[in-house]
């Protein structure tokens, strides 16, 4: 959760700049510390910390060092606070054993004070002073036994600055070789070698910088061989214009010039021109500065030729294209203090970048700032990370390897973004295919940790769940769980996921975004509800294992207590407490769920447990022919299953119904959040989720059009092509007239009307249409 807090008159900036839903001051940045994590923040004399509790109940470490490396604690307005005897277990201390190691510095040397405590409420601040400058690390520890008794949380760390606006400025990545300062409206070349890194940052925030880079060596051969558009979008296959960025930047010889590592922000022009004297001139500004000319002078040194227009990588500039009318248009950036790209130089170059001059368009913000570039030696080693804000108005969490990243890395170098971590698409010495054969033959291991979860505790817990969800509540017992929905008052699904009954007045949600906890938040305090919403976010890792085999494989290691279910009884979504082997293994969650249709299990395990796990059911189901699965076979298998996920078949204008989930409506329920328009709706539904079964083998994409004759009826949700059936199936919505099971119809390509393919509507599940498989 991420509340956004004003600052009071005394410490109020005056020039202060908002943005819609964000507080965006010149003087502030926001970040989330969430449970089991640490943060460090430079701070200058006069600072002021607020933190704020977003969860209620979670105390807060607090670390002060000084610039010797010696404990600061007395340069904080909490020296009067008692020092604590922190449990180093509990959180990452890596921050701090890494700012300490230099100097040979002993974390027991630095004392720790605590504010906040299990009596705190939800939306509880506290503020810190600094008198002086030091380094402040934070964090917040992860409760003892909250894999069965709960626990997690996050608070709002909100740092006013006293000083420059570089005080926005975030800590470097890796070993400064050269830093570079370009004022508003000016451009500066510099050179990088092969290897190195280059960081553009939007110092106070919404700046767009330009950037061009030129090959070194064909430079010196005699030719310009720089950053070409048309080459990086056909070696990328990304179209044009789109906000984000290519992986790669090539030029006309096809070769690479630069590679993204990093990206904060998400939304940038590739390719556009730099700002051009014409474009100025041609709205009645003569004589204007622009990038084009600052590019040209800033490249005159090396000889290479002026251009009236360059081409360019525009930073933080947020184009956008009208998926109607084609037209590209520009608004207010994205970007915020301190955020910024990361290229790596994959040969040495010649680069130019600029801080745009264009105060009469929104992209700027009407207020061109500065630009800050840090070139990084070849062994930085900068981890490859791009931003996830769960709302558009949170601070960013970078991209992290997952609590098992460790033994999946050694197993393939194919991962994609899932939220806030990197997770596999496939594994190498298997593929897809294999890998989903060996889930409906064997027994399979995949790595969910980027499943959101959430523990409601307290007396209104249930009262708070029975308004926010499709499903009866008071009939869950503990140690029992179901699939259920989350809906906005129109009857759209804003999550989905499994409740869990664990303890009294506890209830873990297992869920698909942080949007749950936003508004089960939102429902508790509208209503005056007692009871808590903690976010784990990544504290607890999930393994799912998943097959025919998977009850034979949890038999060999799985320990559970006489007050818990044995593995025998724990049924369809029930769930028990375990732990590896014995009374003393490490502890984990059991729950009987997953996401393929087959018989299959899920184990939630705290992050210094989950190497262990993984580890011994690896080594146990050696016995099974165990095989490691990525998204890839997942996808296959769950399109088979027939399950939904958000943003295809459900997206926000879908109601629960439309999207296919009315199973997980109980409308005998007198009263939840969007049961009014449900009931309406399902009076007179228009459009119906259904299965295709496809002539050919070709897979259509998300969203194609689905037709009669020449009358669009329909669309694809999702695809694939079952390797079981041998037969392309997809899922789509298409209007009620058209639902009925063998209707024949047409998926459209080549704007739905040179080519189409053949498709029957049939029932679904495609594969198992019982589910007798998961409920073995």
């Amino acid at each position: 959760m991420t509340y956004i807090f004003k600052p009071k008159d005394d410490i109020e900036s005056p020039n202060k700049l908002y943005y819609p839903g964000f507080h965006f001051a010149n003087d502030s940045q926001f970040k989330e510390l969430h449970c089991r994590e640490m943060c460090e923040l430079e701070l200058s004399k006069g600072s002021l910390i607020k933190l704020t509790n977003s969860d209620g109940g979670a105390p807060v470490l607090i670390f002060a060092v000084s610039k010797d490396n010696e404990d600061a604690a007395s340069l904080l307005s909490t020296h009067e606070l008692p020092p604590t005897k922190p449990n180093y277990h509990a959180f990452n201390t890596s921050p701090l054993l890494e700012f300490l190691a230099p100097k040979k510095g002993a974390i027991e040397n630095i004392s720790c004070r605590s504010v906040f405590d299990e009596t705190t409420l939800a939306g509880d601040s506290y503020v810190i002073r600094c008198l002086d400058e030091l380094t402040l690390f934070l964090a917040l520890p992860i409760q003892e036994n909250s894999i069965e008794k709960g626990g997690g949380g996050t608070v709002l760390i909100e740092h006013h600055f006293k000083g420059s606006s570089e005080s926005h400025l975030p800590k470097p990545l890796g070993k400064v070789r050269q830093e570079i300062h370009i004022d508003s409206g000016t451009g500066q070349s510099y050179e990088v070698k092969a290897g190195e890194y280059i960081q553009v940052i939007d110092i106070e925030g919404r700046q767009c910088s330009d950037f061009m880079a030129v090959s070194h060596s064909a430079l010196k051969a005699g030719k310009e061989r720089y950053i070409d558009s048309t080459v990086t979008r056909t070696m990328v296959h990304r179209s044009y214009p789109a906000p984000g960025l290519c992986d790669k930047f090539f030029d006309q010889d096809m070769q690479p010039l630069l590679a993204v590592v990093q990206d904060t922000v998400g939304r940038h022009d590739t390719f556009g021109l730099a700002c051009t004297a014409r474009g100025y001139e041609e709205r009645g500004f003569p004589g204007h500065v622009n990038c084009s000319d600052n590019i040209t002078n800033a490249y005159s040194a090396y000889g290479i030729q002026p251009r009236k227009a360059w081409p360019a990588i525009n930073f933080f500039f947020n184009s956008t294209i009208d998926m109607h009318s084609n037209h590209l248009s520009s608004d207010e950036a994205w970007s915020r203090p301190g955020d910024y790209v990361v290229m790596r130089a994959l040969q040495d170059l010649i680069c130019v970048s600029t801080a745009c001059p264009d105060d009469i368009d929104p992209i700027n913000g009407w207020n061109p700032t500065d630009i800050k570039v840090r070139i990084y030696s070849e062994d930085s080693n900068i981890a490859r990370a791009i931003a996830h804000r769960p709302f558009t108005e949170s601070e960013y969490n970078m991209t992290v390897e997952s609590a098992f990243h460790p033994r999946t890395s050694a197993l393939t170098q194919s991962f994609s973004v899932a939220r806030d971590l990197w997770l596999p698409n496939h594994f190498e010495a298997t593929g897809a295919i294999e890998e989903y054969w060996a889930c409906s033959q064997g027994v399979t291991i995949q790595d969910m940790s980027a499943l959101r979860k959430y523990d409601i505790i307290g007396p209104d817990a249930e009262a708070l769940l029975q308004l926010a969800m499709t499903r009866d509540i008071s009939k869950l017992s503990l140690n029992r769980g179901f699939y259920t929905l989350i809906c906005s008052e129109t009857g759209s699904v804003i999550d989905d996921g499994t409740l869990f009954h664990i303890g009294p007045h506890l209830y873990r949600w297992c869920c698909g975004s942080e949007e749950s906890g936003r508004q089960l938040k939102s429902l508790a305090e509208e209503h005056g509800l007692k009871v808590w919403i903690k976010s784990l976010w990544s504290a607890m890792p999930n393994l799912a294992i998943q097959g025919p085999k998977s009850r034979d494989l949890l038999a060999k290691l799985l320990f559970v207590q006489p007050t818990q279910p044995l593995l025998e009884n724990v049924k369809w979504f029930g769930c028990t407490i375990g732990r590896l082997y014995d009374r003393n293994g490490p502890l984990f969650m059991l729950t009987r769920s997953g996401f393929t249709g087959e018989l299959g299990y899920e184990i939630f395990c705290d992050k210094e447990s989950a190497l262990p796990i993984w580890d011994a059911l690896m080594k146990e189901g050696e016995e099974f022919g165990i095989t490691p699965i990525g998204s890839e076979a997942l996808e296959i298998k769950r399109v088979e299953a027939g399950l939904m996920i958000a943003a295809n078949e459900f997206p926000p204008t879908v109601d629960a119904f439309e999207a296919g989930l009315g199973f997980a409506v109980d409308m005998k329920k007198e009263h939840f959040i969007g049961r009014a328009a449900l009931e309406r709706n399902a009076t007179a539904p228009k459009i119906k989720l259904v299965g295709l079964r496809l002539q050919g083998n070709e897979i259509p994409h998300h969203g194609a059009p689905i037709f009669i004759g020449r009358n669009q009826i329909g669309t694809v949700t999702s695809a694939v092509r079952s390797p079981e059936l041998e037969q392309v199936i997809a899922l789509a919505r298409v209007a009620i007239e058209y639902s009925p099971e063998g209707t024949v119809l047409e998926v459209g390509s080549l704007d739905g009307y040179m080519k189409r393919q053949v498709a029957t509507v049939c029932s679904f599940p495609f594969v198992d249409p019982k589910r007798e498989r998961a409920r073995a």
